[in-house]
């Protein structure tokens, strides 16, 4: 509808202009199979040319093959060689049905999707601390009566979450406090009130120095801390040496701006935090998001309206797929594989024995396809040899994979490794269901028919099911929807003709007729004792620090008008011609340092990974030796450069900080 609940008529550039890829001349029509002989690379790749690597099959053919070699890599060496990546770009349904194939078909936890490298490290804080991974309130709130004040942290809301930076631009403008705290100053810096500036990967020392000044100067909610909370001494004395005074020099920002936002925080009658990769995508990213945690528990800016954490996800399935279990070490609704009780609940329902063993994530499967222990994948909507850290590892192991079955809409950078290709349905090709950031399941239902022979993914994901020796006979999207109300209690208030009728409805929701609720942990939280939990965080470096060889930062992020890595965006005509080539951007300084021509600067950046080239543009929003770039070009593949080192509790690589040296190319 014109005034949608989720967006209230607003439009991101990418959903105003960046729909005509569907009808791109690059859209797959045909399955594939790789011509014998063929090696897997990039290498010559050329997705206009998919016969030089690949001959058009019949989907008979194609599943048959695709099939008959998971069953012998699984016969000949057990459950554990086969893995698989879903896509949060795809429904709930398919979400659901794709992790259901890996457990079942399979016979292994090893199915992981993309939020493994951009929130996986919030989940881990967020199921640690408050028992659910989900959002406390949804972005609108930030125009409740209620609402004071508005943290914004490692996150560029204008860039990557459009519709809900209108939103804050407007609680800004109607005279509520917002307060910008980022490495780079963007965009939203022109709307706040206070900016904190800090050096890239002090996170931790900057938040351990707000927690501080709470508990120093009286500023937490005792009664709040006393009812619903446990381990708050533990914190105390965590961040009892890390004062304002002490940590200024770390983080670069002055004690006592850092004394006036933890007291504006504090003191608001509701205060809500939101933040991006900035701060997950870290080797401490869970120990980011565990500061934030306590910072909202210790003042009780928690379970009102106005108030809560909201990581802020990107894509548009993203919350969906992690609910439906898309996740290697639970099932859906974040049930852990490792719990008896849970086991017993799905294979009561799936009817099968399920593995007890955590599954690996994405990261971790790509070292284990180099150490032979993984040997086919299943990978539907996903680019790992583009969204990947450290590409030339992640794309060796690609190569070396036995069988790689890729599912997309396009010849994709991974497509390059694949010995079967699928093609899929777009978005406004299918009907299924999707969960935005706020939790809102809202319907989405088809509008085109796929092309040529193209299929629809819930269709193509039962027929290799069956293959593998599956009795699954689900005739639609609403029938996989069924089966996901008795599977997760957080929906199963749900039903779809409801969701027809109303097109959305926030989750909980645990029974029929229920409202569903859009703030949550009013009374309690979703832990046994029904108390949050503050969890303190010492302070580690990255993983790679500047030095003398590679002496500046690299940040790698997206940029407004593409999309992750660029595989339906770039193939969008009015955001190519926007946006048509990779650009470098550096403190305009640095910039300057660099001795730009009459027609601007190319520049090589280089890694202990890897190294490319591209043009430089100077942007005042970043500090000296910063250099930031987005990674959706594959010219110029910014994860060439990124470190695959892994934060220890969320699995998720380091993409926020490396080292980088930046030299003008020829």
């Amino acid at each position: 509808g014109r005034d949608g609940p989720a967006n209230h008529g607003r439009l991101c550039v990418k959903g105003r202009f960046g729909f005509d890829y569907v009808s791109h001349p690059q859209r797959l029509t045909q399955p594939l199979i790789r011509r014998h002989g063929v090696p897997k690379s990039l290498e010559g790749f050329d997705p206009e040319r998919p016969e030089r690597c690949f001959r058009p099959a019949s989907w008979e053919e194609a599943l048959d093959y695709v099939a008959s070699r998971l069953l012998s890599l699984r016969d000949l060496h057990g459950s554990d060689a086969l893995a698989g990546f879903g896509s949060a770009k795809g429904s709930n349904e398919e979400a659901y049905l794709f992790q259901k194939l890996v457990r079942t078909g399979f016979g292994s936890n090893h199915v992981d999707h993309c939020t493994r490298l951009c929130h996986a490290s919030s989940v881990a804080a967020l199921l640690e601390g408050i028992g659910s991974g989900a959002v406390s309130n949804p972005v609108a709130d930030v125009m409740s009566a209620e609402a004071e004040v508005i943290v914004v942290i490692g996150a560029n809301p204008t860039v990557n979450h459009p519709v809900a930076a209108t939103f804050m631009k407007q609680a800004a403008k109607a005279g509520k406090t917002l307060i910008l705290i980022d490495p780079r100053r963007t965009e939203l810096a022109r709307h706040a009130r206070y900016v904190l500036q800090f050096r890239p990967d002090t996170d931790v020392a900057l938040l351990n120095a707000l927690l501080h000044t709470v508990i120093d100067e009286g500023l937490t909610d005792e009664a709040f801390i006393r009812e619903r909370t446990e381990d708050f001494e533990r914190l105390r004395e965590q961040v009892a040496g890390c004062s304002p005074e002490a940590m200024a020099p770390v983080c670069g920002v002055p004690a006592a701006l850092i004394r006036e936002v933890a007291r504006v925080y504090a003191r608001a009658r509701g205060a809500m935090i939101f933040w991006g990769m900035g701060i997950s995508q870290h080797v401490h990213g869970t120990d980011n998001a565990r500061c934030l945690i306590a910072l909202a528990l210790a003042t009780g800016q928690i379970g009102r309206p106005g108030t809560g954490l909201h990581p802020l996800r990107g894509q548009n399935n993203v919350q969906g797929a992690s609910d439906a279990g898309l996740i290697p070490m639970v099932f859906p609704d974040y049930r852990r594989v490792d719990d008896p009780e849970a086991r017993a609940r799905f294979e009561r329902l799936w009817g099968t024995a399920l593995d007890p063993v955590p599954g690996l994530t994405v990261v971790e499967i790509m070292h284990a396809i180099l150490e032979g222990r993984i040997r086919g994948m299943y990978i539907l909507g996903e680019n790992p040899a583009m969204s990947d850290p450290n590409l030339h590892h992640a794309r060796a192991a690609l190569a070396a994979l036995e069988h790689l079955v890729v599912q997309d809409l396009f010849l994709t950078e991974t497509a390059a490794f694949a010995d079967v290709v699928l093609p899929a349905s777009a978005f406004p090709e299918k009907t299924g269901t999707f969960t935005n950031t706020d939790r809102r399941v809202q319907l989405g239902r088809a509008a085109l028919d796929p092309p040529g022979e193209a299929r629809q993914d819930l269709w193509i994901i039962q027929q290799i099911a069956r293959r593998l020796g599956l009795d699954w006979d689900y005739p639609d999207a609403r029938a996989v929807f069924d089966e996901m109300r008795q599977a997760m209690d957080s929906i199963a208030g749900i039903t779809w003709e409801r969701l027809e009728a109303e097109h959305a409805v926030t989750y909980p929701c645990l029974h029929e007729g229920d409202p569903g609720e859009p703030v949550i942990f009013t009374d309690r939280f979703p832990r046994p004792s029904g108390r949050a939990r503050f969890v303190p965080a010492a302070l580690i470096p990255a993983a790679e620090r500047p030095d003398a060889d590679y002496p500046c930062v690299l940040i790698t992020g997206r940029q407004l008008e593409h999309w992750h890595t660029g595989s339906m965006t770039r193939r969008a005509g009015v955001l190519d011609a926007l946006e048509p080539e990779a650009i470098v951007t550096l403190h305009p300084e640095d910039y300057a340092a660099l001795n730009p021509g009459p027609d601007g600067l190319r520049v090589r950046l280089e890694t202990r990974r890897g190294q490319l080239s591209a043009r430089a543009r100077p942007d005042p929003a970043l500090m000296r030796g910063q250099v930031f770039m987005a990674f959706c070009y594959v010219e110029a593949a910014a994860n060439l450069l990124t470190v695959d080192a892994l934060d220890p509790y969320g699995k998720i690589p380091e993409f926020k900080y490396c080292a980088v040296r930046v030299v003008r190319a020829g």
